[in-house]
């Protein structure tokens, strides 16, 4: 499958949702925000947006990457979500997972998530698929790569509560038991073959 990527318009898309005489003067996008690129399912990019108004109840879709990191014996590393995460905190999730930053390309931010969350940092991505997932709170174009190899990694301890490796027995044995994210259930369902036939 081709990789997929971002596409960012020549002139800077506007700012979601409009500014209006009498709003605050903070910018919600200015300096120093953290602002995701809104997009189209193509990965046109035609808004910015703070990560407030992307997890505020409007869901515009904006884009996010996982990686799936498989050793050689078909064990899958999972990471535990901090307790203070404000999506899903506590639970067993996709080795890494983020939002893409305004600006950045898909590679870049995977990168840049993999290093912040458990000091990943050397490792060929194979892109896997992109698709739209929404939940109560937000609406995503999830961008799903995988690592094969026998890695030792890092879980930065703020993000990431714990990490290892699961057999994938096991995984499939607590499917359902409020283990793991619902999204990462999801998307093992859609790439646990394509995962496989990475080994």
């Amino acid at each position: 499958m081709p990789m997929f990527d971002l596409i960012y318009p020549l002139d800077m898309p506007p700012v979601l949702p409009p500014r209006r005489a009498g709003d605050p003067p903070d910018d919600p996008c200015g300096p120093g925000k953290e602002v995701f690129p809104v997009v189209e399912p193509s990965g046109l990019v035609v808004g910015r947006a703070s990560r407030q108004y992307c997890h505020g109840g409007m869901k515009p879709l904006h884009p996010v990457v996982h990686l799936h990191i498989i050793d050689r014996h078909g064990r899958l590393y999972l990471q535990k979500r901090s307790v203070h995460k404000d999506i899903q905190p506590g639970r067993w999730d996709t080795a890494v997972g983020g939002h893409v930053d305004y600006g950045e390309l898909l590679v870049e931010a995977l990168f840049r998530e993999a290093s912040e969350e458990l000091g990943f940092r050397e490792f060929n991505p194979v892109y896997l698929c992109s698709y739209v997932f929404e939940s109560p709170i937000e609406k995503e174009l999830v961008n799903v790569f995988a690592a094969v190899g026998n890695f030792t990694l890092s879980p930065d301890m703020d993000e990431v509560e714990d990490g290892r490796y699961w057999e994938m027995e096991e995984i499939m044995e607590n499917l359902g038991k409020s283990v793991f994210t619902p999204n990462f259930e999801q998307e093992l369902a859609r790439v646990r073959g394509p995962l496989l036939a990475l080994l």
